[in-house]
């Protein structure tokens, strides 16, 4: 289960240390044998299996998918959506041999389960810990903030860190840009994010199928809080009340693609890119993996499958003029090692150990080319403690937040963590390169308020060359107890802990 607290996800909620376990639990499931290769049942296909999930992969021609459409109806399966722009059809079948079979109809590329378990209804559970932020704690806050500030906004030391609030002073970004959140669901009601949020560019993609009935994109009552505190870092409105964002007069939409119980699957995560695509979205902001695999391995059919659909529908919103932007992860893990050990995949059934090559199994979308990948900061500019990390992998780092027992901010901010929005018009801390990544996400959108006809290669060259080099530093003993946590590797301009460095949001609107 891709619970926003562990260790295996982007965000990482840390109420006293710096990370939760996910729970798991599911019977696991399989996918074998063989069928006719036009895809037609051999007598009738079979329905005795689990209901599963699949993505299917062919050339992007509506006839082409039609037919298609057509072989995965003969081989038991019924159709989601059919996204005919990028030759990815989602579909549910319960024929044990439904992937084995769609895997040989003539024009298939690649087709893959997207889960391991079946699609049953999910008990609905509180996903992640926050630290809600006290009535005292407001007040005192209040008292500190100069003029021109949010009552909040001395408690947000991420902002100074990356200069966004002397960015402020020039401009706080056009209202003609929209940052989508692809997340956990938005609460549009929350009065710091009610003045900015775009409706029009909100679904809900759980399914794989828009769903844009009103506040679908929404957290239900029990659901992560993830979503909302992701949307206040990019665009809290500076309107006298709580925090102000990054970007705070930029707009900002949700799109939901967790379901309850906190997974990511392939098919909502294809929906909202596709759909960020087609509705004039600029950024996406990626706080999370795509379940259930936390690598999908290309010589594995279905993970293989996973990666070609969720990197045609990141490639079509970048070539409508996207910006996508990732969170590298919180295992503290190097990215570009030759080898890394995975004992907790998949994640919604029974867990195996496994070795991969993080060259060819790769975490996505945040390792897919074109998508911006952030590592996390901490309160003294360090990599935080838990961030993965990556010479050629990492592009940027922003501050996520780190345990104020190794990165302490300066007054009067008293948390390491970073403080945002939260359901329910409340802001509490959080931390993870979850929070990293939305900090880049609104310096992004600041780039395009500047230059709002700049394609998605020219935003992102801009954001590289604007960036604060940061040198890898001392030996990293991130714990002080003399021993080397992790090894950055680079020099200046670029490493594996920082990327091109630390984003500049007064670079980004200077010119």
């Amino acid at each position: 289960m891709a619970h926003l607290g562990s260790r295996r996800t982007r965000a990482l909620t840390l109420p006293v240390g710096l990370a939760l376990t996910a729970s798991l639990g599911f019977l696991p499931t399989s996918i074998a044998s063989a069928a006719p290769a036009d895809g037609s049942p051999s007598a009738t296909a079979s329905a005795d299996g689990p209901k599963l999930s699949y993505v299917i992969n062919t050339r992007a021609n509506r006839g082409q998918v039609k037919q298609v459409v057509k072989a995965v109806e003969r081989a038991g399966g019924t159709v989601v959506i059919a996204y005919d722009r990028i030759g990815v059809i989602v579909a549910h079948s319960q024929n044990p041999e439904f992937a084995r079979t769609i895997r040989k109809v003539k024009g298939v590329d690649s087709a893959g389960a997207t889960r391991t378990n079946p699609i049953v209804p999910q008990a609905t559970k509180d996903i992640g810990v926050e630290q809600p932020l006290t009535a005292a704690q407001e007040r005192a806050a209040a008292a500190e903030a100069a003029d021109g500030q949010d009552p909040l906004e001395p408690l947000q030391w991420d902002l100074s860190a990356i200069k966004a609030d002397e960015a402020h002073k020039k401009t706080l970004g056009s209202s003609k840009v929209t940052v989508a959140v692809i997340d956990t669901g938005v609460d549009d009601t929350h009065p710091d994010l009610a003045p900015n949020f775009d409706r029009s560019a909100s679904a809900n993609c759980v399914s794989g199928a828009p769903d844009t009935t009103e506040g679908s994109w929404r957290p239900a009552a029990g659901e992560s809080d993830h979503g909302t505190h992701v949307a206040g870092t990019i665009a809290a409105a500076k309107n006298g009340v709580g925090v102000t964002g990054v970007a705070p007069g930029v707009k900002v939409a949700g799109i939901k693609v967790a379901n309850p119980s906190g997974f990511f699957y392939t098919e909502s995560v294809v929906c909202g890119f596709v759909w960020a695509a087609e509705h004039g979205v600029d950024v996406t902001n990626n706080s999370y993996y795509t379940d259930p695999w936390m690598y999908n391995c290309k010589n594995d059919p279905d993970q293989a499958a996973l990666v070609e659909a969720v990197t045609r529908a990141s490639r079509y919103a970048e070539s409508r003029g996207t910006v996508n932007v990732a969170a590298a992860g919180n295992s503290a893990e190097d990215l570009a090692a030759d080898t890394i050990e995975d004992s907790t995949s998949p994640n919604d059934t029974e867990t195996v150990d496994r070795t991969i090559d993080p060259k060819q199994c790769l975490d996505i979308p945040t390792m897919l080319p074109g998508v911006v990948t952030v590592s996390a900061t901490g309160a003294k500019g360090l990599k935080a403690s838990y961030s993965n990390y990556g010479n050629g992998v990492i592009d940027v780092a922003a501050p996520g937040g780190d345990s104020t027992v190794y990165q302490t901010p300066a007054p009067p901010a008293t948390s390491g963590l970073i403080l945002s929005t939260l359901p329910g018009g409340k802001f509490g801390y959080k931390a993870g390169t979850s929070m990293a990544s939305p900090h880049v996400a609104g310096v992004v959108a600041l780039i395009k308020s500047k230059h709002p006809y700049a394609s998605a290669a020219a935003v992102k060259a801009l954001l590289v060359a604007e960036a604060d080099a940061t040198a890898c530093g001392e030996p990293y003993d991130i714990d002080g107890d003399g021993t080397i946590d992790a090894v950055c590797e680079g020099g200046k301009r670029y490493n594996g802990f920082y990327g091109a460095g630390v984003v500049n949001a007064l670079n980004a609107v200077r010119w």
